[in-house]
C-alpha cells in the first residue's frame, strides 16, 4: 500500500511539473522573468529609480528587478541611495576608458554584459525586461503573452531611427534589411541576448566613433552630437546576429500623447515635457533634484480627474490626461513610500494626500492588461515598408540623458526618411506624398543660436529668469546668450552675472555723441558689438526680447527662414512703412516690412543688417520732428519705438524682404486663433483675468531676484473662470500660463540660491492673506510675493481703493470687538466680586455640611449616569 501511495504521489508531482512548464503549444517554456534598468549615481535617477520601483511593485510585475548602478569611485563615496532597489554594481563607462569620450549612455549595454558576466541572478532567468529609469509601470510585462519567442524580441517602435534606411547602417551592419527601429521597452529571451549584448556594446562604440555620419539627415538627431548611438548599436547590434523584431507602437506611450481608440498602455515613458491644462512637469526641470531626501516633499501636484472630466468632453484626449495624472501621482506616491522607509515624520494632511490614500485613487491605479488591439504588431516595419509621417508623431524621440535635451517630434517629422533602394515592392502614392525620398547629400538642420538684449536693472534680471527657464523647457536647439548692456558704475554693483550665458556690452542708453537716453537703442548696439566679437558656427540667428516666455521651439526650417528671407511677427501699428517716415528714412519704402518681436535671420544677412540697424535706430530717433502719432503709430509722440522703425527701414535699405508669420509670438491678454500653437508670450502690455491684472512696468523698481521666495501675486485658479465664452477661456488660460511660468523660474532660482525653506520664515503674525501657498494648477510651489510696496505697485487704483476701504472696515469691526471684550471681561469680574462678598456675609458653615455639599458637588464625575449628564450639560452648553 505505501508503494501505492508513494507511485501515486510522484505521478502527481511529475503531472503537476509537466502541465506547470508547458505553454499553450505544448513545447517546453520556462517562465522565469527578470527586469531590469540602468541608472547613475545621480539625485535625477534616484527618484526616477523611485518612480519605477514602486510602480513595478504596484503592477504585479512577476519575478525581481535588479539596477544597474553605473557609478565612479568618487561618486559613490558621496551616493546615497544605495537602499532604493536591488542593486547590481556596475564600473561606470561614462568617460570611456580607451578613447576618452564621454557618453553616459553606454552605461546601459555595458550594464547588461557586466551583469550577464558577472551576476548569479543571470544564471536563474529566461526572459529578461529591459527598461529605462523614467518609465511607469502600469501592468505586467509578461514576454511570451506580449508575442516574445525566442530569436523574436518584443520592443516599441522608435521610427526616428532613420539610419536604419540609409548609409548609416550600411556602413555598420552587414545585414541592414534586419535594421529594426526599436528601443524603449524590450522584452527578449536570455538565450538572445548573451548572444546579442556585446554586440549592442560593440556597435555603440562603433557608431560613436563615426563622427562623419552624425549629421541629422543620416542619424535624424537634429543636433548631429551622435547622442543617440546607443539606439543605433542596439538596431545594428541585433541586425548584425539575425535578431528580428516583433515591433509595437501601443504598449508604450509618452505621457502627454493621446492613446489610440481601444489601446491600453502598460507603459508610460515620461522622457519628454507634458501638460494638463496650466499644469506642466518635465524631468529636465529636476535634474538636479534631491526630492528623495528632502522629507514629504512631492512633485507639484496635477489637477483631480474630476476636473479633467470637466476640462475635456472628447473621451479619448480625456483618457490621455487621465494618463498624464496617473504618471506623476504614481511618481508622488512613491515619494510618501520611500519618505517613510526613510524614517521622515508623518506629513501633514492635505487633500492632495488624502486622494492619494483614497479608494479612488487605488482603484484608478489598479494594475491594467492590454487588449487585443494592443498586441497587434507592426508588420509593415518588419516588412521595411517607408515609414508614414503619422507614425513617427506617435513616437518621439527620448531625452538623452546627457544632452538633457528632448529631440523634438516636429523636427523628427519634418526629416524624410529615405525609401530603401533594393526595396523591390512599389510605393503607395499617398505615401510619396506624405514622405518625399531624401537625397543623400541634403544638407543636415543648421545650427542655431538665440540672443536676448538686457540692461543690469533688476526689472531686466526677473525678466532673464523667466526666459531662460522658458528656454530649458521648449527644447529651442542650440545656445542662448544674454547681451547685458552695463555702463563701468553699474557692472560694478550689479548681483545677476550667473543669471544666464552672457556676453558684456558697453551701455549706449545715454549716447555718447548725442546724450540722448533711450535704452533701446543697445539692442541693435549689442547685436552689432556680439557679432564683432565673437566666433559663432550658428547659420542662423534668433533674438527675442527679455520680456518673453517660450513655449515651444523656433526653427528656421519650420518657419521657412532662408539667405536673403528672414522671419519675423506682425507689428501692424508701425504705419510709418506707408507715409513720409519711411520716404525719408529709407530709399525703398516699398521694402518696408511691419515686423518685430521675434526674429529668425540668417547670419550673413545679419552680418549686413547689424550696422544699418543701429544707425537707422539713430537716425529716426533723432528725426523729433516726425515723432507725431499719426506719422508713426506711437501714442506718447516721444520716440519710444525708433529702434522698432531702425529695424524695418535698415532691413529695406537692404531689400530685406520678411516673411511674417501670426503664429510665432502672442500678447498674453489677446484670444488666441483656434488651433495655433504659440511659440512665444510677449507680455509687454498689461493683461487681465478677472479682477487680477498684470503689467510688467509696476514691477520696475522691485527686486524679485536677489530677495528669497519673492513672486508675482498668483492669478486665477483656472477652475474659478467662466468656460461659457470659449474664446475668453482660451485667452485667460495663456494668460495664466505666461504669469504661472514666471513665478515657475523664480521659484526656482530661489531654490538654486538655497534660499532657506519659506515656512520657516513666515511671520505667525501676518494675516492669511501674506503666508506661502501653493498653486496646484501651475504644478509648482507658489510663493506669493505680498510685500506691501509690491501690492500697492500691482494693483489698480481702483483695486487699491476698495482693499483700503475694506481694510478701514475691518479695522473698525475688529475695534468693536476688542471694545465688546474688555466690557465683558469687566461684568465679569463685577459679578466675581459680588458673589464672592456675598458667600463672605453668609458666614462659616458647618464641618458636616461643607463635606457633604463638596461629595455632592463631586459626584457628577463619579457616577456614570452623572457623567453622562455631565458630558451632555457640558456640549450643550459648547
Amino acid at each position: 500500500m505505501r508503494e501505492f501511495l508513494l507511485f501515486v504521489a510522484i505521478f502527481l508531482v511529475g503531472f503537476v511539473a509537466s502541465d506547470g512548464w508547458t505553454n499553450n503549444s505544448g513545447m517546453a517554456a520556462p517562465r522565469r522573468i527578470h527586469t531590469l534598468f540602468s541608472v547613475e549615481c545621480q539625485n535625477y535617477f534616484d527618484w526616477q529609480t523611485v518612480g519605477l520601483m514602486h510602480s513595478f511593485k504596484k503592477s504585479k510585475q512577476p519575478g525581481p528587478i535588479t539596477r544597474l548602478l553605473s557609478c565612479t569611485d568618487e561618486e559613490k563615496k558621496k551616493y546615497r541611495g544605495m537602499h532604493l532597489a536591488p542593486t547590481f554594481e556596475v564600473p561606470s563607462m561614462s568617460r570611456h576608458p580607451k578613447t576618452g569620450d564621454w557618453y553616459p549612455a553606454i552605461n546601459k549595454p555595458a550594464g547588461v554584459v557586466h551583469w550577464l558576466k558577472h551576476s548569479k541572478e543571470a544564471e536563474n532567468v529566461d526572459w529578461v525586461v529591459i527598461l529605462d529609469a523614467d518609465m511607469i509601470i502600469r501592468g505586467p510585462i509578461i514576454p511570451w503573452e506580449l508575442g516574445a519567442e525566442k530569436g523574436r524580441p518584443v520592443a516599441a517602435y522608435y521610427g526616428y531611427l532613420v539610419g536604419c534606411d540609409n548609409i548609416l547602417a550600411k556602413l555598420h551592419t552587414k545585414h541592414p534589411e534586419l535594421c529594426d527601429k526599436v528601443g524603449g521597452l524590450l522584452a527578449m529571451h536570455i538565450d538572445d541576448l548573451r548572444v546579442f549584448a556585446p554586440m549592442w556594446l560593440s556597435k555603440t562604440e562603433e557608431v560613436r566613433e563615426d563622427r562623419d555620419h552624425w549629421a541629422t539627415n543620416i542619424t535624424g538627431d537634429i543636433y548631429g552630437k551622435g547622442w543617440i548611438s546607443e539606439m543605433y548599436g542596439y538596431s545594428f547590434g541585433a541586425a548584425e546576429v539575425g535578431l528580428r523584431h516583433k515591433i509595437n507602437e501601443n504598449l508604450m506611450i509618452y505621457p502627454g500623447y493621446i492613446p489610440r481608440p481601444d489601446i491600453e498602455p502598460i507603459l508610460l515613458h515620461y522622457g519628454l515635457p507634458f501638460s494638463v491644462g496650466n499644469w506642466s512637469f518635465s524631468k529636465l526641470n529636476h535634474h538636479e533634484d534631491g526630492i528623495v531626501y528632502d522629507c514629504n516633499r512631492l512633485f507639484p501636484e496635477p489637477p483631480y480627474p474630476r476636473e479633467i472630466q470637466q476640462m475635456e468632453s472628447d473621451s479619448n484626449k480625456k483618457r490621455g490626461l487621465l494618463i498624464n495624472i496617473e504618471c506623476i501621482n504614481l511618481l508622488n506616491e512613491g515619494l510618501l513610500w520611500q519618505h517613510k522607509r526613510n524614517g521622515c515624520p508623518k506629513p501633514q494632511w492635505s487633500k492632495y494626500l488624502s486622494f492619494l490614500k483614497s479608494k479612488t485613487f487605488t482603484d484608478l491605479t489598479k494594475p491594467k492588461y492590454p487588449t487585443p488591439a494592443s498586441l497587434v504588431m507592426k508588420e509593415d516595419c518588419v516588412q521595411k515598408q517607408p515609414v508614414k509621417v503619422d507614425h513617427v508623431q506617435k513616437q518621439p524621440v527620448k531625452v538623452d540623458r546627457v544632452q538633457k535635451q528632448p529631440v523634438k517630434v516636429d523636427r523628427v517629422q519634418k526629416q524624410p526618411v529615405k525609401v530603401d533602394r533594393v526595396q523591390k515592392q512599389p510605393v503607395k502614392e499617398d505615401l510619396v506624398q506624405k514622405q518625399p525620398v531624401l537625397d543623400e547629400l541634403q544638407e543636415p538642420y543648421p545650427k542655431i543660436h538665440t540672443l536676448f538684449s538686457t540692461e543690469c536693472t533688476t526689472y531686466f534680471d526677473w525678466q532673464t529668469v523667466g526666459l531662460m527657464h522658458s528656454f530649458r523647457l521648449s527644447g529651442q536647439p542650440g545656445n542662448i546668450t544674454r547681451l547685458l548692456s552695463c555702463t563701468d558704475e553699474d557692472l560694478k554693483k550689479y548681483k545677476g552675472h550667473n543669471l544666464a550665458p552672457t556676453h558684456y556690452v558697453p551701455s549706449m542708453s545715454r549716447h555718447p555723441l548725442t546724450g540722448d537716453w533711450y535704452p533701446a537703442i543697445n539692442k541693435p548696439a549689442a547685436v552689432l558689438h556680439w557679432l564683432n566679437h565673437v566666433n559663432t558656427d550658428a547659420e542662423y540667428i534668433v533674438i527675442l526680447d527679455a520680456d518673453m516666455i517660450m513655449r515651444g521651439s523656433i526653427t528656421p526650417w519650420e518657419f521657412k527662414a532662408a539667405r536673403g528671407r528672414p522671419v519675423s511677427t506682425p507689428y501692424d501699428y508701425l504705419i510709418g512703412c506707408d507715409n513720409v517716415l519711411a520716404k525719408l528714412h529709407t530709399s525703398h519704402p516699398e521694402a518696408c516690412d511691419k515686423v518685430g518681436g521675434v526674429i529668425i535671420m540668417h547670419i550673413d544677412d545679419l552680418r549686413k543688417f547689424s550696422m544699418l540697424w543701429l544707425h537707422k535706430t539713430e537716425e529716426v530717433r533723432a528725426d523729433r520732428a516726425h515723432y507725431a502719432t499719426n506719422i508713426t503709430g506711437d501714442i506718447y509722440q516721444s520716440g519710444w519705438i525708433s529702434e522698432m522703425y531702425g529695424y524695418s527701414f535698415g532691413a529695406a535699405e537692404l531689400q530685406l524682404r520678411h516673411i511674417r508669420s501670426s503664429e510665432i509670438l502672442l500678447y498674453p491678454g489677446y484670444a488666441p486663433d483656434p488651433g495655433v500653437h504659440y511659440r512665444v508670450f510677449h507680455y509687454g502690455l498689461e493683461f487681465k483675468v478677472g479682477n487680477w491684472s498684470f503689467d510688467k512696468a509696476n514691477w520696475r523698481e522691485t527686486d524679485l531676484v536677489n530677495r528669497c521666495w519673492a513672486q508675482f501675486p498668483a492669478p486665477p485658479d483656472p477652475s474659478t473662470l467662466d468656460q461659457s465664452d470659449k474664446d475668453g477661456f482660451a485667452r485667460d488660460l495663456l494668460s495664466i500660463e505666461c504669469i504661472r511660468t514666471l513665478n515657475e523660474a523664480l521659484y526656482l532660482h530661489h531654490k538654486k540660491r538655497n534660499c532657506s525653506d519659506p515656512n520657516l520664515l513666515a511671520n505667525p503674525n501676518l494675516d492669511d492673506e501674506s503666508e506661502v501657498g501653493v498653486s496646484r494648477k501651475i504644478g509648482k510651489l507658489d510663493e506669493s510675493y505680498t510685500g506691501k510696496e509690491d501690492h500697492l505697485s500691482t494693483d489698480s487704483s481702483q483695486e487699491s481703493s476698495q482693499a483700503a476701504k475694506e481694510d478701514g472696515i475691518f479695522g473698525s469691526l475688529r475695534l468693536w470687538i476688542i471694545a465688546l471684550w474688555v466690557i465683558s471681561g469687566l461684568v465679569f469680574l463685577v459679578v466675581i466680586i459680588s458673589k464672592f462678598s456675598g458667600r463672605k456675609a453668609k458666614g462659616v458653615r458647618g464641618k458636616h455640611h461643607r463635606i457633604k455639599r463638596r461629595t455632592a458637588s463631586y459626584s457628577g464625575f463619579v457616577d456614570r449616569n452623572g457623567q453622562e449628564k455631565y458630558v451632555r450639560d457640558l456640549d450643550a452648553s459648547l
